[in-house]
C-alpha cells in the first residue's frame, strides 16, 4: 500500500487505522492529501474480493478492510502485467533470448499464493474479463494478453486517454488476431512472395548483393496489411523509407516493381543512356506507383531512394510527408498522407538520427502528424550482437521519449504481426503520434549473401541453419486449421515461381527499360539543365514600398519591443524614401516580394525567425503576452505563405527534412540555415549523399537553399567557417550552385532567380556575419528595382575596360574580402589595381569571367581570399584561372593550416592585413593588437 509521504518512516497500521476513523467522522480532521487517499481507498471498498479459505480449512469472515487489501493486490499484479507482461513474451523464434518468468510477475510479490486462484476479485478494470472472475482466469486473461506473441510496451504513456485506448484495444480480444480465411491466405501469398524471390535471386544471379529479406519476411505481411486498410482511415498516400535489406522484396512486392526491370538491373543489360547519370546500386533506388486496395481505392506508393548510410533517409521521407500533405491540403488532419519508417535493430538503437527525426514529430514546423516505425529486428548488426550494440533492454526504448506505444511481435507469428500492424495504423490516425513495430526476427545470411557469419556467430547460424523457413511453418499452421488445402499450397509456391521465371526469359531477350520521368506533376515545365542565361528579378518600386510599409507596421493592440520598434520604423522609412538597403532587409524584401509573386517560402533552422544575429526579426512578440506577428504575412491579401520556423538543436535531421521538402516542393523556396556555417559538418551525410549527389545517382532534383554565415572576423576558429572549400569539391556536372555574394542586391537577386527561372538545383550560399549592417556590402534601392544577379562582378571603376590599359595588378576574389580590398585600395589610392568579383563559385561563368578579365591582359593576376590555402576557394579556382588568362595566379592568403582561423585576434588581425598587402602589392602596415605588433 503507498500511502502519502506525510506520515514519515514511521507510519504503523495502529496509526493508520486512527487516522482512518477520525475522516470517517470528520474528513476535515485530517491533512488535505490524506482526506484524497482515504477517499479513495473507500472508493476500492465497493469492489472487495469474496474470501475462500485454504481445501479442508473453515472460511473465515474477513473485514472490508483485509477484504481491499487483497484486493488491492490484485490490481497490482494486474497493473505489473501491463508493465512487465513483455519480459516473458515468446518473440525470439529462434529460441536464445526468451524469458519464462519474472520474479515481479509471480503471486508472492503481491502476498497472494495459488490458495488464492479460485477466489473471485473485481476485475472490471480489464477489458474483456466483465465484473468479477477467478484470480486464475484473470491471470490467464492477462497472460494471454501480455505474454504471448505480442509484447506491448505502453504505460510509459502519460496521456491517460491514449493509455486508456490502447488498454480497450489490447485486451478486449487477448491481445489476439482475429482474421478472415481471405485474410490468412493473403498473409501466406506475401510470405510465398517474398521467400521465392529471394531464393531465386540467390540461385540464378550467384555472388550477388541483395541484403536479403530472409528472416524477417514477415515485413511484406505487415506493410501489405497497413496499405490495404489504409484507405477505409482516409490514407490516400504512403511514403515509405527503409535501407538495403530486403528493399528489393519491398520494390517488387509491395511497390510492384517488375520483377524484368529488378532482373535487368542483376544482369546489367540495360541500355546505360537510360541511367541519365551514373545511376546507384539496385538495392538503394527508389520507386513509385499507385496501389489498388481489395475495397477499390486507390493508395499511391513511394520509396524514397537512400544511401547505405543508415537511417539517412528518415528526415527526408518526412520533409517529402510534409510537402506532401501541404499540397493536399492537409495540414491540419495530416491523415491524408503517412510516412512508415523501416528500420534496422542496431540502427535504429545506435544512430543518432533516429532520436532527431523522433524529436521532430510533435514541432510545429515538423510534424507529420505521427510515423509509422517497423523495425526488422535480426538480434544482430552487421557481425555484433545487442550486449555490445546497445545499453538498453530493447532496441526501440529511444522511442519511449516522445511516449511512442511499442509493440514487439515475434517474426515467426505472421499473423500477431499483421494484427499489430493494422493496430499500428488506427493508433496513428486516431492520436497523429509516431508507434513503433518490433518485428523480432533473424538474418538467414550474412550481412550479404558472401558474407560468413560463422566467424562470430557460430551458434546463432547453427540454429538459424536448422530453422524452418517462416512460409513452411505458416503452411502447416493453415493446412492444420483446414484454412486451406495442400493442392493449393503447392499452387502458390508454383505461381511464384513461374512468374519469376517467365520475367527472366523475358529479359534475356529484350531488356527492361530502366524509365526516370523526373519532370511530371508538380515538376512540369521545370528541368535540371543548367544555363547562365541571365533572368531578370527585379522589383517595381511600389511593390517594395508595400513591402516596407509591411516591415513598419503592426496591429494597434500590440505592444512591441522597443528596439524592434526603432528598427522597424528604421527599415520602413528606408524604403520609402529609397535610401540603400542593408543585408538583412534586402533578404526581408526578396521573401515579401516572392510572396507577391505568389510563392511561398519556407526558412527554417536553429534561432531562424530572429536570426542568429538578431538581424531578421521575422517574428515580433508582444512584450506583455508573448503574442507573435509575422509582418510579411500581412502585405497585401491573397499573398503566398512565408513560413519560418525555429528548429531544434539539430542539423542533420533538420536539413534531411528540408530536403525531402524540397524533393517534392519545386514552386516554394525552401531554405533551411546554419546557425553558423560550421554547424553544417554536423549534416554532412545528408549533403554528400543526399543535396551532391542525388541527381545524378538517383535522377532526383532539388531546389533546396542553404544559408551558411561564413568569414573570418577574428573570433577563434568555431564559427569562422562554413568550410567553402567542402562544397566546391563535391562540384561537378552542374550538381549545385555554390555563391558567395558581396552585396545585399546580389542575395536578393540570387534568391529570386532561385524560383524565377526554369532550372532547380541546390543553393549553397555563403553569407558573411559581416555583410549584415555593412555600408560597403548595402546597396542602392534602384538595384532592387532593376537588374539581375550577376555571376561575376567586374571593377566599377573600369567599367566596360575604360583605363584598363592603366592596370598592372587584377585581384580576383569572392564575399567579404572584396570590400576590404577595396577600402584599402581606395585609402593608398591605388589607381593600378583593379578588384574583380567572383559572386558565382559554380557553375563558374567562365564565358563572362574571361570577358571580365581580357581588357586587363598586361596586369599580374591574384587571387586573394581570406581562408587558409588549403580551405577556400583557392584549389578550386586556380586551375580555371590559369586556363583563362594562360598564366598562374599569384596566391594571396593565409598559409595553409590545421585549423579555419587564429584564436588570437591578434594574430588575425597580422594576417589580415599581411594578405590584404600582398593582394594589393603595397607593404604591411604595422598593427598593434592586444599588445602584439
Amino acid at each position: 500500500m503507498i500511502v502519502p509521504a506525510s506520515l514519515g518512516s514511521t507510519w504503523n497500521l495502529s496509526q493508520l487505522e486512527a487516522m482512518y476513523d477520525r475522516w470517517k467522522e470528520n474528513p476535515e480532521s485530517v491533512d488535505r492529501e490524506w482526506q484524497i487517499f482515504f477517499a479513495g481507498f473507500d472508493l476500492g471498498l465497493d469492489r472487495p474480493a469474496e474470501t475462500a479459505s485454504a481445501p479442508g480449512a473453515e472460511a473465515a469472515p474477513a473485514s472490508p478492510r483485509a477484504e481491499h487489501n487483497e484486493q488491492e493486490r490484485v490490481d497490482q499484479l494486474v497493473q505489473a502485467y501491463r508493465d512487465l507482461g513483455h519480459i516473458i513474451c515468446t518473440l525470439d523464434p529462434l529460441g536464445f533470448n526468451n524469458q519464462v518468468s519474472h520474479p515481479q510477475l509471480e503471486l508472492p510479490a503481491y502476498g497472494l499464493s495459488e490458495y488464492d486462484l479460485e477466489r473471485e476479485f473485481a476485475c472490471d478494470r480489464v477489458a474483456g474479463l466483465g465484473q468479477r472472475g477467478t484470480l486464475k482466469a484473470i491471470i490467464d486473461h492477462l497472460r494471454a494478453t501480455y505474454c504471448g506473441h505480442i509484447g506491448v510496451e505502453y504505460t510509459h504513456i502519460t496521456d491517460r486517454k491514449i493509455r486508456a485506448w490502447l488498454n480497450e484495444e489490447i485486451e478486449r480480444d487477448r491481445n489476439q488476431p482475429r482474421l478472415s480465411s481471405d485474410e490468412k491466405r493473403r498473409i501466406l501469398m506475401k510470405l510465398h512472395q517474398a521467400e521465392t524471390l529471394e531464393t531465386f535471386i540467390h540461385t540464378k544471379f550467384l555472388g550477388q548483393k541483395r541484403f536479403s529479406i530472409e528472416g524477417g519476411e514477415a515485413l511484406l505481411p505487415a506493410l501489405d496489411a497497413i496499405i490495404e486498410n489504409s484507405p477505409e482511415l482516409g490514407v490516400n498516400e504512403i511514403v515509405m523509407g527503409m535501407s538495403h535489406r530486403g528493399r528489393l522484396n519491398v520494390l517488387c512486392n509491395v511497390l510492384n516493381k517488375s520483377y524484368e526491370e529488378v532482373f535487368t538491373e542483376f544482369e546489367g543489360s540495360y541500355d546505360i543512356n537510360d541511367l541519365q547519370g551514373d545511376g546507384d546500386v539496385k538495392y538503394h533506388l527508389g520507386y513509385s506507383s499507385d496501389r489498388i486496395s481489395a475495397s477499390g481505392k486507390t493508395v499511391h506508393l513511394s520509396l524514397t531512394a537512400n544511401p547505405s548510410h543508415l537511417e539517412a533517409v528518415n528526415p527526408v521521407v518526412l520533409g517529402r510527408v510534409r510537402a506532401k500533405q501541404r499540397q493536399s491540403e492537409d495540414s491540419d488532419k495530416r491523415s491524408k498522407v503517412i510516412p512508415i519508417l523501416m528500420h534496422g535493430d542496431a540502427a535504429f538503437a545506435g544512430q543518432g538520427l533516429v532520436m532527431e527525426c523522433l524529436q521532430l514529430s510533435q514541432l510545429e514546423g515538423y510534424t507529420t502528424g505521427g510515423t509509422i516505425h517497423i523495425i526488422s529486428n535480426n538480434q544482430i548488426g552487421f557481425t555484433t550482437l545487442p550486449a555490445d550494440a546497445r545499453s538498453t533492454r530493447y532496441c526501440t526504448d529511444v522511442a519511449k521519449m516522445i511516449d511512442a506505444p511499442i509493440f514487439h511481435v515475434n517474426g515467426d507469428d505472421p499473423e500477431a504481426v499483421v494484427y499489430v500492424a493494422k493496430l499500428a495504423l488506427r493508433y496513428r490516425q486516431l492520436f497523429k503520434k509516431d508507434v513503433v513495430i518490433d518485428i523480432v526476427c533473424y538474418r538467414r545470411w550474412g550481412h550479404n549473401e558472401a558474407d560468413e557469419p560463422n566467424y562470430t556467430q557460430p551458434t546463432m547460424y547453427a540454429r538459424i541453419g536448422e530453422h524452418p523457413r517462416i512460409a513452411k511453418l505458416y503452411t502447416a499452421k493453415l493446412l492444420a486449421d483446414g484454412v486451406i488445402q495442400t493442392t493449393e499450397a503447392a499452387a502458390i509456391a508454383t505461381i511464384m515461381q513461374n512468374q519469376l521465371q517467365d520475367a527472366l526469359n523475358t529479359i534475356k531477350v529484350k531488356p527492361a527499360k530502366l524509365t526516370r520521368n523526373r519532370f511530371h506533376g508538380v515538376w512540369e515545365g521545370l528541368t535540371n539543365a543548367y544555363t547562365h542565361e541571365p533572368v531578370e528579378t527585379g522589383v517595381s518600386a511600389e511593390s517594395l514600398e508595400l513591402i516596407g510599409k509591411a516591415l513598419a507596421t503592426w496591429p494597434a493592440d500590440f505592444d512591441i519591443h522597443p528596439k524592434i520598434k526603432r528598427m522597424t520604423e528604421e527599415r520602413g522609412r528606408v524604403v520609402a524614401t529609397h535610401g540603400r538597403i542593408d543585408w538583412a532587409l534586402g533578404e526581408m524584401l526578396s521573401f515579401g516580394s516572392l510572396l507577391l509573386d505568389g510563392i511561398p517560402a519556407r526558412l527554417s533552422g536553429q534561432d531562424s525567425r530572429r536570426g542568429t544575429f538578431s538581424q531578421r526579426h521575422s517574428y515580433w512578440y508582444d512584450v506583455k503576452t508573448r503574442a507573435r506577428y509575422k509582418p510579411l504575412s500581412h502585405i497585401r491579401p491573397n499573398q503566398a505563405n512565408f513560413c519560418v520556423y525555429n528548429s531544434p538543436l539539430s542539423e542533420a535531421a533538420v536539413l534531411g527534412f528540408d530536403y525531402g521538402y524540397s524533393m517534392t516542393e519545386p514552386n516554394m523556396l525552401i531554405m533551411w540555415e546554419a546557425q553558423f556555417g560550421d554547424f553544417a559538418n554536423g549534416a554532412q551525410v545528408i549533403i554528400d549523399q543526399f543535396i551532391a549527389p542525388s541527381e545524378t545517382k538517383w535522377g532526383r532534383v532539388s531546389g533546396i537553399t542553404i544559408l551558411l554565415p561564413h568569414g573570418q572576423e577574428g573570433a577563434g576558429p568555431e564559427h569562422s567557417s562554413a568550410r567553402l572549400e567542402r562544397f566546391l569539391q563535391l562540384c561537378a556536372e552542374d550538381n549545385i550552385q555554390v555563391a558567395y555574394c558581396t552585396t545585399a542586391a546580389q542575395h536578393f537577386h540570387i534568391l529570386r532567380r532561385q524560383m524565377h527561372r526554369k532550372v532547380r538545383k541546390p543553393l549553397i550560399l555563403m553569407t558573411p556575419k559581416g555583410h549584415l549592417r555593412s555600408k560597403q556590402a548595402s546597396s542602392d534601392f534602384n538595384e532592387f528595382v532593376s537588374g539581375r544577379f550577376q555571376e561575376v562582378l567586374p571593377d566599377p571603376r573600369y567599367a566596360n575596360g575604360t583605363s584598363a590599359e592603366k592596370v598592372t595588378r587584377l585581384v580576383l576574389c569572392s564575399g567579404k574580402i572584396a570590400h576590404e580590398l577595396m577600402d584599402r585600395r581606395t585609402e593608398a589610392n591605388l589607381d593600378h589595381v583593379a578588384v574583380v568579383r567572383i559572386e558565382q563559385l559554380y557553375p563558374l561563368h567562365e564565358q563572362l569571367l574571361s570577358a571580365v578579365i581580357a581588357p586587363f591582359s598586361k596586369a599580374e593576376l591574384v587571387w586573394c581570399q581570406e581562408e587558409p590555402q588549403n580551405q577556400g576557394a583557392w584549389s578550386f579556382i586556380h586551375p580555371y584561372l590559369q586556363r583563362l588568362s594562360g598564366t598562374m595566379p599569384l596566391y594571396a592568403g593565409r598559409e595553409a593550416a590545421a585549423s579555419t582561423a587564429p584564436g588570437s585576434s591578434a594574430l588575425f588581425h597580422l594576417g589580415q592585413e599581411q594578405l590584404i598587402a600582398t593582394a594589393l602589392g603595397i607593404p604591411a602596415r604595422a598593427i598593434a593588437k592586444a599588445g602584439h605588433k
